[in-house]
């Protein structure tokens, strides 16, 4: 097997682990708080429209009605959810230098590994205290921070332009971790409780840990059982665009006023902001505004992520192909995906937010919103390394720092509109603003984006035109 096939497969383990611990919170906290019923005075919206759920049976969950559960309210419910996210950015830039440096294996690998090994802690430090949570979580998305930025460095050294759209579906192993957490972990809370959510999805990340360490290397010159057939294919393919001994010195002020970066930046901000509104609230949304029991809370907010994935690595064929029998330019190619990952993705957002009661339209809507956006890993997410793969670790940290910045304000704001209100009305104007923030920025995308490998890369290089694949 190719190394750079291997180097697939863990990189779509290593993120779909990476999105299993930091979404495992959204799915278990509706079984660790005191769940609303009839008996607060605050029925859901849809029970009380729906003659069919006179009968409340089906509402009832073994670990939730009991009693015992955290009174949390919702500015604490999405303080728990967000503060994942408050530090989050402040290691990315530095998870790009450090991998520029030390090599991208030792930041990603020891970055999930501490994630993991912090979620095991996540039972006793809620029981202990609120603050205790919140401190663990904000731990995890400090370190977290690394993952990313260190990843698209490894990306750079390891992966020819025109396979990079397919590798890249690699990254959206994420949906896979967030289907698997949300729908395994809707049995799991049933059978055993919330606790085990926590304790099994850090142990499933700890073995990862240990595969990838023996696994995967920073770089194809350095694999000591890399083929010289694959060798040569690879370093041939990135050509001059990454060199052996680039400058230690970061040309900061060239990254800084891109115009091509700060669009992709702008893009990636208006997609996440869309995703993660979805991927974060989901839960809460079917649980206590749809009055949906824990098992189907987990399945349907899990179910549309098992189809992201496939959609992202046929895509990113289509893609790849278009880049390689040169019938498209990578950066005619980047815009193509982003049509469908911000634009066709907003618009489904928008069609969820009217979908009210109505069980298959909120479904059918919700799986096409999460689907289509799969295409990010054909158009801005690569679009990072096009522009400058000797230094895509620090483009990504950059990224991640705004993108981060600006989404973990997200769950602030749910918290602020559906406070004591968890009514569709409310929530429709949470997901109204997703649509209008995803489609505008990947128009803004269409109109100023480009792939072009940009001449600071490599300053040695006088004339740097587009990346063209190697046949």
């Amino acid at each position: 097997m190719q190394k750079r096939t291997i180097l697939w497969y863990m990189t779509f383990w290593g993120f779909g682990m990476n999105f299993m611990l930091r979404m495992n919170l959204n799915i278990a906290i509706v079984s660790m708080v005191r769940p609303i019923t009839v008996k607060d005075g605050l029925k859901s919206e849809y029970y009380e429209n729906h003659s069919l759920l006179q009968n409340t049976s089906h509402l009832t969950d073994s670990n939730t009605d009991n009693g015992n559960g955290f009174e949390w309210d919702e500015h604490q419910q999405n303080i728990a959810k967000g503060s994942f996210f408050w530090l989050h950015m402040v290691l990315q830039i530095p998870g790009g230098l450090l991998a520029q440096k030390f090599g991208a294996k030792s930041i990603f690998g020891y970055s999930n590994g501490l994630v993991a090994l912090l979620t095991c802690v996540i039972p006793v430090s809620a029981k202990f205290n609120f603050n205790a949570l919140i401190l663990i979580r904000i731990l995890q998305g400090l370190i977290a921070g690394l993952a990313w930025p260190s990843m698209q460095a490894m990306t750079g050294k390891w992966i020819p332009p025109h396979e990079r759209s397919r590798f890249v579906s690699a990254y959206l192993g994420t949906s896979v971790g967030t289907a698997v957490t949300y729908i395994v972990c809707g049995y799991l809370m049933d059978w055993l409780g919330w606790e085990s959510v926590f304790y099994i999805t850090g142990l499933i990340g700890l073995v990862w840990h240990i595969c990838w360490t023996y696994l995967v290397y920073d770089s194809p010159r350095v694999h000591p059982n890399i083929t010289e057939k694959e060798l040569k294919y690879i370093e041939n393919s990135l050509g001059n665009s990454i060199v052996k001994n680039v400058s230690s010195s970061t040309p900061w002020k060239s990254i800084l006023t891109s115009l091509p970066l700060i669009v992709n930046i702008i893009s990636q901000i208006g997609y996440n902001w869309g995703m993660y509104t979805i991927s974060l609230q989901a839960p809460t949304y079917f649980k206590f505004v749809l009055g949906f029991n824990l098992k189907q809370t987990g399945i349907w907010s899990g179910v549309p992520h098992l189809f992201l994935w496939p959609f992202s690595f046929s895509f990113g064929c289509l893609c790849d192909y278009l880049i390689q029998a040169k019938i498209m330019s990578i950066t005619k190619v980047r815009k193509l995906a982003c049509v469908f990952s911000n634009i066709v993705h907003g618009l489904f957002i928008l069609t969820f937010a009217y979908s009210g009661c109505n069980e298959t339209f909120v479904i059918f809507n919700l799986v096409c919103a999460v689907v289509v956006s799969g295409a990010i890993s054909s158009g801005a997410l690569p679009g990072i390394v096009d522009l400058a793969p000797n230094f895509a670790g620090v483009l990504q940290g950059i990224n991640g720092t705004i993108v981060i910045f600006c989404i973990s304000i997200s769950p602030y704001i749910v918290g602020l509109i559906t406070y004591q209100q968890q009514t569709i009305e409310q929530w429709k104007k949470v997901f109204i603003v997703s649509a209008a923030f995803c489609s505008l920025t990947g128009i803004a995308f269409l109109i100023f984006g480009s792939s072009k490998l940009q001449k600071w890369n490599n300053e040695e290089q006088k004339d740097v035109k587009e990346i063209q694949p190697i046949v």
